[in-house]
C-alpha cells in the first residue's frame, strides 16, 4: 500500500473532518466525539460535545493552528499525526501551570514536601491520568518508591 503524507490545510479540511467521522472507535467509542481537538479544550465534561468540537477544529484547520499530517491511500484519508507547539495544546498548559501553582502555594503554606503517584508501566494516555512519570521530573521530584502498578515521586520543599 503506498501512501501520500499531506500536511493539513484549510483545503483539506472535509477530508480531515471525514476521517475522523468514519473511523471506528472499536476500542474506545467515547473517543469518536474528539477529531483530536482534546488537548485543545480547557472545558468542563458537560462541554465535551462531538457537534462543538467539530466546530471549533474547523475554526482552527481556517486559521492554521491545528497543525498535523494526513495520510491518503487511493486518495482517501487513512491516517492523522498531530504535529504542534506544545504551547498551542491549552490542556497541557492548563495541566504545566497547575502543577507550578501547587508547588507554589505548598511552598508558601510551609510544607515539607509534596508527593504524587504516577502509575508504571506501558500504559494508553487514557491510564495517564495522574500525569506521566516525565512531568514530575521535570518539576524536580525524585522518585523514592515502586510498586505493582505506580511509583512514589516526591518534592521536597524546604
Amino acid at each position: 500500500m503506498k501512501f501520500k503524507i499531506r500536511p493539513l490545510s484549510p483545503e483539506l479540511k472535509e477530508e480531515y473532518l471525514s476521517f475522523f467521522e468514519s473511523i471506528k472507535f472499536e476500542e474506545h467509542p467515547h473517543w469518536s466525539a474528539c477529531y483530536c481537538y482534546s488537548f485543545h479544550f480547557t472545558g468542563s465534561s458537560e462541554e465535551w460535545k462531538p457537534e462543538s468540537n467539530r466546530s471549533c477544529v474547523s475554526a482552527m484547520i481556517d486559521e492554521g493552528s491545528m497543525k498535523g499530517y494526513l495520510a491518503f491511500s487511493d486518495g482517501k484519508p487513512v491516517g492523522w499525526c498531530n504535529v504542534n507547539n506544545r504551547l498551542n495544546y491549552q490542556l497541557l498548559t492548563k495541566k504545566y501551570d497547575l502543577l507550578d501553582r501547587v508547588i507554589k502555594d505548598y511552598t508558601a503554606q510551609d510544607y515539607a514536601f509534596i508527593e504524587a503517584y504516577p502509575r508504571s508501566g506501558d500504559l494508553s494516555s487514557e491510564k495517564l491520568y495522574r500525569g506521566p512519570m516525565e512531568i514530575y521530573t521535570r518539576n524536580g521530584f525524585d522518585q523514592v518508591g515502586e510498586f505493582e502498578d505506580y511509583v512514589l515521586v516526591r518534592k521536597g520543599l524546604k
